[in-house]
């Protein structure tokens, strides 16, 4: 990636302009409704902290919990100056602008995950504006993600509770031994990425650190500098099983590596390099093949295990941060700052089977559903798209808030969406429950 460090989170935006990592700022975008200051109390009121359930939803409510009605915008202003003058990063000036005839003319309008509910007490938080895997669901109920930038906590939907799972504010230590493991520990470590799958919590930070936590146990498994590169951050990781049924895991970096590691004793399997800092990495269903996005226009498609290239992936014209495998091995998406998405067919690498489009941001965070029937890809902020993917991609809903997204993720069931909100206010967790009568819509819309 092009930006380095948490003091570039924030970077300097144009007059008048809303840029990718900013806050949303909604306490009294045009003054209170009276026309004078609020006072305290009333501004406590305006922003206190109360949840939104479905049936709130249902009659009237926002989902945010945003009170429409006590500001001098009403929420379709608000969308229109928020598209306006929201600023996607680019390190291609115009980027966008490039792709914008190539793309899928697709309605919104179809509902495939009806809103169920919004946690305000869950505060996702972003680290480094490019890096948006950081909210993490191993069911329908268990959720993970970043929070008070020192710690991961778990949310369970069942109970409403948060539990702190794992913090890196002081120094973290490993309990067990293992040859490569930092034994004195890591101290301070600021987290750019992080993922839970297999029983396992897996974090990387800004010095290319890797930090792996069982979630059955208390203490820390294993802690490693991966690099000690200039350009060290930990893009990605993905946590997977192997041919054999065992645990592995594939991390990308800045310093243009990707390092393939069991997690039996967290010994390096894979060291491959590329000709530029890979931003994010995805292993398909047979484990065959992995994709390679990074610092450049062209992504890869790469042999998994000898890290030999197969195909560029041509078409993108900004950097991609995303990737994602449809369960069938077959197909895979990419997500890109040009605020694009592309669907490829490994069985012909030549051109993306198609280009579908999003609204104000980079693509920076792309899921398929373990059963395959739809795909879901985030913009930096505001919009998370769900496409019907067994309908060719012709059919999609649009889900629509405020606020940087710190990551989206799916229950393993399929039937829960979890959204990231981070904001200086109306943070919080967003959940969706899929609507199970979805096909039988489809067949007369």
């Amino acid at each position: 990636m092009s930006i380095n460090g948490v003091e570039e989170l924030e970077y300097m935006d144009e007059e008048g302009e809303i840029e990718e990592g900013d806050f949303v700022v909604l306490e009294y975008p045009n003054g209170p409704t009276n026309g004078d200051e609020p006072d305290d109390d009333e501004y406590a009121q305006l922003i206190r902290i109360t949840d939104t359930s479905a049936a709130e939803a249902r009659r009237g409510k926002d989902i945010q919990g945003i009170p429409w009605d006590r500001l001098q915008v009403t929420r379709q202003e608000y969308r229109k100056t928020r598209v306006e003058q929201y600023k996607n990063y680019e390190n291609f000036p115009n980027s966008s602008d490039l792709v914008e005839k190539t793309c899928k003319q697709v309605k919104k309008g179809s509902t495939y995950y009806d809103f169920q509910y919004n946690a305000r007490a869950v505060n996702p938080l972003i680290l480094h504006f490019q890096l948006r895997n950081l909210v993490w669901a191993t069911s329908k109920h268990d959720v993970y993600f970043m929070s008070d930038a020192s710690a991961v906590y778990h949310w369970s939907s069942l109970s409403h509770k948060l539990t702190e799972v794992l913090n890196f504010s002081g120094q973290v230590t490993p309990v067990e031994r293992y040859p490569g493991s930092v034994q004195e520990g890591l101290f301070g470590v600021n987290v750019t990425t992080f993922t839970v799958n297999e029983g396992l919590l897996i974090a990387g930070g800004f010095q290319g650190e890797l930090i792996c936590k069982p979630l059955d146990r208390q203490g820390v498994s294993f802690c490693a500098r991966t690099t000690f590169d200039e350009n060290a951050i930990t893009n990605a990781i993905e946590i997977y099983k192997d041919f054999r049924g065992g645990t592995h895991f594939m991390v990308a970096n800045n310093d243009c590596r990707v390092r393939e590691f069991d997690v039996e004793k967290f010994q390096l399997r894979n060291h491959f390099r590329f000709p530029w800092s890979v931003n994010h990495t995805s292993i398909s269903p047979d484990r065959k093949f992995m994709t390679v996005l990074g610092d450049d226009r062209d992504g890869l498609l790469a042999d998994s295990q000898n890290g030999k290239v197969i195909s560029k992936l041509s078409g993108h014209v900004d950097y991609s941060f995303a990737s994602a495998w449809h369960p069938s091995g077959i197909y895979f998406a990419t997500g890109n700052q040009d605020k694009s998405c592309r669907i490829w067919d490994v069985r012909n690498l030549s051109s993306s089977l198609s280009v579908l489009k999003g609204n104000i941001g980079a693509i920076r965070s792309v899921r398929y559903s373990p059963d395959g029937q739809f795909l879901f890809f985030a913009e930096a902020a505001d919009f998370v798209h769900v496409y019907n993917s067994s309908l060719n991609y012709n059919k999609r809903q649009e889900i629509d808030f405020f606020g940087e997204i710190s990551g989206i993720s799916l229950g393993p069931d399929d039937d829960s969406l979890y959204i990231g909100v981070w904001d200086r206010v109306y943070a919080s967790l967003l959940h969706f429950k899929r609507r199970q009568a979805y096909e039988y819509l489809d067949l007369f819309v």
